[in-house]
Order: C-alpha cells, then sequence, then structure tokens
C-alpha cells in the first residue's frame, strides 16, 4: 500500500481520521464487501500512526457495523445485510425473494419430542402431549445465516413428510394455515459448538437469538421458533 500519512497537527484526532479514510475506501470500493482489511502492522506503516490509534479504529468500526472479525483470519468489510421485517410474518423464503436473493435450507434433524410444561402452555397443549421438532440451516444465497428449531403441535406431523420443501409456511398455507402474528423475544447469545458448526462461526462468537411464538389467522398457538442469527449477515426490523 501507498503511504497516505494522516494529519498529525489537525484537530480531528488520528483513530477518526483513519475512521474517515477507511471508510471513504469501503464506500469507493477499494475494500469490497467480504474483502480482508490489511494488517495492523500494514495500516501502521501506510498512516504513520501507531498500533493504538489503529485498533481503536478498527474496534469503532466493527462497533458500527462495517467491519467485521474472524478469530484467527483478521478483519473483513462485513457483507450486505439480510433485514427481516418483524412488524409483519412472512417465510423466510419469500422475504428473501423480494429482495432479489436465493433462500435454501439445510435439515439437521426432523423428530418428535416430548413437550416441557411451558411448550404445553404457551401452544396450548395437554400436559404430556408431543411436539414435532424440525432443526433446520437457512441459506441465503447459499450461505448460512440462520440456525432455527421449530416445534409444532402434533397435528402439524404432515411436515414431516414434507421435509424437501425449503417454506414450511408455503405447506401450511396449501392446507388452509396462515402465520398472521408472532409474539417475539430478541436477546443476545453466543455461538456453542454445535451452532457454530452448522453457521460456520467461531465457538464463542456474538449471536442474535430470536424466540417466537407464532399465532395463525385465527389467533390459535402455531408454533414456538428458536433462531440463532449471524449478525454479520442479518437485521431486523421492527
Amino acid at each position: 500500500m501507498q503511504e497516505r500519512y494522516l494529519e498529525k497537527k489537525s484537530q480531528s484526532p488520528l483513530y477518526m481520521q483513519l475512521m474517515a479514510r477507511l471508510k471513504n475506501d469501503i464506500e469507493a470500493g477499494v475494500y469490497a464487501a467480504g474483502a480482508r482489511i490489511p494488517s495492523e502492522q500494514l495500516l501502521c506503516e501506510t498512516y504513520g500512526v501507531s498500533r493504538v490509534t489503529v485498533r481503536k479504529a478498527m474496534l469503532d468500526l466493527v462497533q458500527e457495523g462495517l467491519l467485521v472479525r474472524r478469530q484467527g483470519k483478521g478483519t473483513f468489510v462485513a457483507d450486505e445485510k439480510f433485514q427481516r421485517d418483524l412488524s409483519y410474518i412472512t417465510s423466510f423464503t419469500d422475504a428473501c425473494r423480494e429482495r432479489g436473493h436465493e433462500a435454501g435450507a439445510r435439515f439437521i434433524s426432523i423428530q418428535r419430542e416430548n413437550a416441557s410444561p411451558e411448550e404445553c402452555a404457551r401452544l396450548k397443549l395437554p400436559e404430556g402431549s408431543s411436539v414435532v421438532e424440525i432443526c433446520r440451516v437457512r441459506l441465503c444465497d447459499g450461505e448460512p445465516v440462520m440456525l432455527e428449531i421449530n416445534r409444532y403441535p402434533e397435528p402439524y406431523a404432515s411436515l414431516m413428510e414434507d421435509a424437501s420443501e425449503p417454506s414450511q409456511y408455503a405447506c401450511l398455507k396449501r392446507n388452509g394455515i396462515i402465520p398472521s402474528s408472532a409474539v417475539h423475544d430478541i436477546s443476545l447469545a453466543h455461538a456453542t459448538p454445535f451452532v457454530s458448526k452448522h453457521l460456520g462461526t467461531e465457538v464463542g462468537d456474538a449471536l442474535l437469538l430470536l424466540d417466537e411464538l407464532v399465532l395463525t389467522q385465527h389467533g390459535e398457538p402455531l408454533h414456538l421458533s428458536r433462531q440463532w442469527i449471524r449478525g454479520d449477515k442479518f437485521t431486523f426490523r421492527i
């Protein structure tokens, strides 16, 4: 890289100058989405600043969401994020299609499980009921963005026969069941070995955790959902 020293006599702190330079380079396409940012040492030499300055600038850009750090690999320009609007219910497949992306699914397991007392209460099931659990990875343009576990009451066991269908909601709608509303709880989680294996993250990486109770058009519980979501690939609009 050609030397591009910062203005040390400027009233603007060096780390802010460096942030501005890097932002301009990202906007100009010098560093494309997914591209690796040069090492700290190279940035120090290029801009004539200390490692402390470089680290402060990079940390702030990571916090702004423009850069992402990947343990053992370096710092990269964040990819374009897929956005989901929580103000209405839509399938992941439809949400991708609306934004010009291709949705996909990789199934991990489909099985019957005993519902916990809490699940029975939320799904309005008798105690001791079973549920159908469908665990899969959701893909956007072939990239894993979400690991989801959906748990449906036994009457929806037919979904087990439609495992090849990318959209569970499309299967339900063909049978007159329309997901119409949901109760959402969003929190921060960290990738376990199981989650990181399927999402391609490092163990311990921060993820968004979305818990949902989805209701039908008649206001009846349809299913419970737990989703571990890559924040570098996915955002929510509320």
